[in-house]
């Protein structure tokens, strides 16, 4: 993990922009269980269904699927990174119907069997060239009713208000910036539709809600949740703050009083859209 070339092969490396060793308590802090309720009840997850959560991350949303698929319901989690999946394993493992698995989901999943639907949130927003085989391949997962769940962001961190022009050109910057150098999508929710129409999916459905919905007093998840994700910026790109009055610091300084203060408000869409795994191909 960590910083990679500007022009690098995005298919073999497992480039993950926010990668660092507190990653899996930010996803755990910041993961709502009542919106996970909301948005896997909009993607018709049930009791009794096997769910595959493809890229789990802490394990806390597929904690919540697994309560919400009882009685009889199993889901396996699985996700690329080690220290993550052993902190699902230990916070939210050793349950019957629940399973963590360390897997990653450009390479074939065929030793898992197959679900009745496959649950994908927050994963193909870092994956801006390689999405559609990530959607090719978990698709094989599915059984031939199944149902595939992509849920992700659209225009992510770029809608605040009011906001110091400053601010929101650097803001725009470091977007293009991890764009470009770390193949993140900060577009890829509308795009989802297109994804599963370009598949041959069936009975494709789209809602859109509100994920970031801030005004008024902060909450402490999200405060530490949109703080972490400054820090990374820093990390990922200091030299775009060089031009920044007084250069990181004086924007995070900026942006602390801006994102602290009741007035503000800031959004991002949430983007869910399922649909039946194509038919097979007669040959």
């Amino acid at each position: 993990m960590g910083n990679f070339p500007e022009r690098h092969d995005m298919r073999k490396e497992a480039a993950y922009l926010m990668e660092n060793p507190d990653e899996a308590i930010r996803l755990d802090i910041k993961t709502d269980p009542d919106a996970v309720r909301r948005q896997a009840q909009l993607c018709g997850i049930r009791a009794g269904a096997r769910v595959l959560d493809a890229g789990c991350g802490s394990g806390k949303t597929t904690a919540v699927l697994h309560d919400m698929i009882q009685p009889g319901g199993t889901i396996v989690g699985v996700d690329f990174a080690q220290d993550r999946i052993t902190f699902a394993q230990e916070k939210y493992g050793g349950k019957p119907g629940i399973e963590f698995r360390l897997m990653d989901l450009r390479e074939p999943l065929d030793e898992l069997g197959q679900f009745d639907f496959v649950w994908m949130r927050f994963v193909l927003e870092y994956y801006r060239e390689g999405a559609q085989d990530i959607i090719t391949t978990v698709a094989d997962s599915l059984l031939p009713e199944g149902i595939l769940c992509l849920l992700d962001l659209d225009y992510n961190c770029l809608s605040h208000y009011p906001i110091k022009a400053e601010m929101e050109r650097i803001l725009q910057i470091l977007v293009n910036k991890m764009m470009e150098s770390y193949n993140f999508d900060p577009y890829v929710g509308r795009k989802l539709y297109a994804y599963l129409y370009d598949q041959a999916f069936r009975d494709i459905e789209v809602n859109m809600i509100p994920h970031h919905l801030i005004y008024g007093n902060l909450r402490d998840s999200d405060d530490f949740n949109w703080i972490k994700k400054v820090e990374m910026a820093s990390v990922k790109a200091r030299e775009n703050f060089e031009a920044y009055p007084g250069g990181y610091d004086g924007f995070l300084e900026d942006f602390t009083a801006f994102f602290h203060d009741p007035r503000r408000f800031t959004y991002t869409p949430l983007m869910i859209c399922t649909g039946k795994k194509p038919e097979a191909k007669r040959s």
